[in-house]
């Protein structure tokens, strides 16, 4: 959806490695046949305006009643088959994230921090969530994806997890 915007038509894989070489290398220039001057910043920038689109859309999918954070309530609905998506932070305790799997064809996403998963529940913090299947919970996968190609060779702490099935 968000991949067919009015413009140019500059595209950048969403890797943390291949904007910051476009912006070193003055690629942006050279796609768009004229001069552009990138910041500095632009690779934190696009991270950043990631994790804000994916807390957005946990947000929605909240507000809609197919989202949960919270251990025991992840808990129930990966036992009951309701989750879809599992949503673990970054920054959680790794004893507690280990008590919960991923759900039988479902998906993975480990590279929010707390404060954005508590952002998209109203909540200071949040370490773990759930989402039911459908159209949000898809798109949080998409979006989530793009932003760990940011973080992840950023030192995020995503390492070994994977968004998608397992």
């Amino acid at each position: 959806m968000l991949e067919k915007l009015p413009g140019r038509g500059i595209w950048v894989s969403a890797e943390r490695a291949a904007l910051e070489r476009a912006v070193n290398k003055g690629l942006f220039s050279r796609a768009a046949r004229q001069k552009i001057k990138a910041p500095c910043d632009l690779c934190d920038t696009v991270e950043a305006q990631l994790a804000q689109r994916v807390v957005n859309l946990i947000s929605l999918a909240r507000k809609g009643g197919a989202a949960v954070s919270g251990y025991e309530k992840v808990k129930a609905w990966l036992a009951g088959d309701e989750a879809e998506v599992l949503i673990q932070a970054s920054d959680g305790s790794g004893r507690g994230k280990s008590k919960l799997s991923t759900p039988y064809g479902g998906n993975f996403v480990g590279w929010l921090t707390s404060a954005e998963i508590g952002q998209a529940f109203g909540r200071q913090s949040a370490v773990h969530a759930a989402l039911r299947a459908g159209g949000l919970a898809q798109r949080v996968v998409e979006e989530a994806a793009r932003l760990k190609g940011l973080r992840v060779s950023h030192g995020g702490d995503a390492a070994g997890k994977e968004s998608g099935t397992t």
